[in-house]
């Protein structure tokens, strides 16, 4: 697999760009728009801690694990949600994606879909992974859903995984996409933003 590094990629209604400092205010206004981090199973920055969230994914792009994208609404240019490259294994080309949220506004609309058909194009496609994994908090139906709507496999449970921001401790579900799993998902996915509404 090749290096994970910066890089904009666009499909109306998004583009993802590298996360950075000058997204901040964006960062609250989209968090915001729901109140996003009161919702417990979530990674949404409150307001405050805003921009330690973004030196946390500056950190994690300087050590090579991470890659954070602002997704921004294509025609406006206005930050409607954030998403990740994580847990980036080179040696076995394996990433995954996360650390996703968007504002509540744009929910349950073409813009998850959109920002995973660029990112899994880009990991399968540019970087050359064989594979895309996903996680998610137990409780976090919605997400489940719509990782599962991508079509990524439930490989399973990983039991007391992680810490929520309340202090509990969650189980983590995990899901995963192979290479040659790829194409049959891409066309579902192409075929789903194409079809009328």
């Amino acid at each position: 697999m090749l290096p994970v590094r910066p890089v904009t990629l666009e499909l109306a209604p998004v583009r993802l760009v590298p996360l950075g400092l000058e997204h901040e205010a964006g960062l609250k206004r989209a968090a915001a728009d729901g109140d996003l981090w009161n919702l417990r199973v979530t990674s949404v920055p409150e307001p405050e801690q805003t921009r330690a969230y973004i030196e946390t994914a500056l950190q994690g792009r300087e050590q090579g694990h991470r890659l954070a994208f602002a997704v921004l609404d294509s025609a406006s240019g206005n930050m409607i949600g954030c998403s990740s490259y994580h847990d980036i294994v080179p040696a076995v080309s394996r990433l995954e994606i996360g650390w996703t949220w968007y504002a509540r506004s744009v929910q349950r609309s073409a813009v998850n879909t959109t920002a995973k058909l660029l990112l899994m194009t880009h990991a399968f496609e540019a970087l050359g992974a064989q594979l895309v994994g996903w996680r998610t908090d137990n409780f976090n139906f919605a997400s489940q859903r719509a990782i599962e709507r991508l079509g990524a496999r439930r490989d399973g449970v990983m039991r007391h995984h992680a810490l929520r921001r309340d202090g509990t401790v969650r189980d983590t579900v995990m899901y995963s996409l192979t290479t040659g799993e790829w194409p049959e998902v891409k066309a579902q996915l192409l075929w789903q933003l194409a079809r009328p509404r």
